[in-house]
């Protein structure tokens, strides 16, 4: 088991990690994610929100929030708030925020390990107007075992 410094989201009890340094829209993301609505019956929910528990079961990495913080987002400007959340879900795709610049047009297919569990992962902007959209996209790609069509 481990604390990272993360966000995690779900949808259809498949996770996403969003991770990046304090300040690069993880809570943003995340709340925009959760805002989206249902797309094909797959509306996102939160997990945790600035530090998440990974760990390992059945050959599964799983995410979940510390009690403390349970079904908190912090929003900048306005404060924590609450939403409605997930005890744990499957962790399914590694999100790495990142500027514009540092995204791949068409990025190969990378996996992560993380306690010996290998996640697909991406690099995506987060302030992007379309970066909720990707995320759900990617998303369905990991969870359909590859990228793309």
């Amino acid at each position: 088991m481990e604390t990272v410094h993360a966000t995690a989201i779900a949808s259809s009890s498949a996770a996403v990690l969003l991770r990046g340094p304090s300040g690069s829209g993880k809570s943003d993301l995340a709340l925009r994610c959760l805002l989206l609505g249902a797309i094909d019956g797959a509306p996102f929910q939160l997990v945790a929100d600035d530090r998440v528990i990974v760990e390992v079961s059945t050959g599964a990495l799983l995410a979940r929030a510390p009690a403390v913080l349970r079904g908190l987002l912090e929003v900048r400007g306005v404060g924590l708030q609450r939403f409605p959340c997930v005890d744990q879900a499957r962790v399914a795709l590694i999100v790495d925020l990142v500027a514009p610049a540092q995204v791949e047009r068409l990025p190969e297919a990378a996996l992560e390990t993380l306690l010996g569990v290998r996640v697909p992962r991406l690099d995506l902007a987060p302030f992007e107007a379309s970066a909720p959209l990707k995320v759900l996209l990617a998303l369905r790609d990991a969870c359909r075992g590859g990228a793309g069509p």
